[in-house]
């Protein structure tokens, strides 16, 4: 992937709202509110994610490896997810590259509001029955978390 690839500018704009709504207890669909602490500050930076179950395990894609939320979860390896007004600590585990197709295949099944993002980022197919082996081929450029539970702490209990 070229690292030219970048966000497109709405989600500047889309992004705060989403958070101040969820903050405010309102669920929106699948996603969720990721905080992972800055690689420099260690305050928490948040963005809103949409997360996967896939046989009972819960999965992050980060859709740009150069995003800032994919590069301190990997500096981090763990985060709060929050759902509304339920907030859970977990560990940020990264898959490796040869781990990720069987994931990212699921990707436009568990969560189809996302593929539209995914297609005008990388120019996917339009064609659904595609999708999954086209979601699949981004192994090496999107980064899966796996999402696992830690014990809360203090402040998260």
């Amino acid at each position: 992937m070229p690292e030219s690839k970048r966000l497109p500018k709405w989600l500047k704009l889309v992004n705060p709202l989403i958070v101040s709504l969820q903050h405010l207890g309102l669920s929106i669909g699948p996603v969720h509110i990721l905080s992972v602490p800055g690689r420099k500050s260690g305050k928490l930076r948040t963005t809103p994610v949409s997360l996967m179950i896939v046989d009972g395990t819960r999965y992050a894609v980060g859709g740009l490896s150069s995003a800032d939320w994919v590069k301190n979860a990997q500096a981090a390896g763990w985060g709060v997810v929050s759902y509304g007004r339920k907030t859970d600590r977990v560990a940020l585990i990264e898959l490796p590259v040869r781990d990720r197709p069987s994931i990212l295949s699921q990707f436009p099944r568990l969560v189809p509001q996302g593929v539209s993002f995914f297609q005008q980022l990388y120019s996917l197919p339009k064609e659904p029955s595609l999708l999954p082996e086209a979601f699949a081929q981004l192994a090496a450029t999107c980064s899966v978390f796996r999402l696992d539970p830690l014990p809360a702490t203090g402040a998260n209990k």
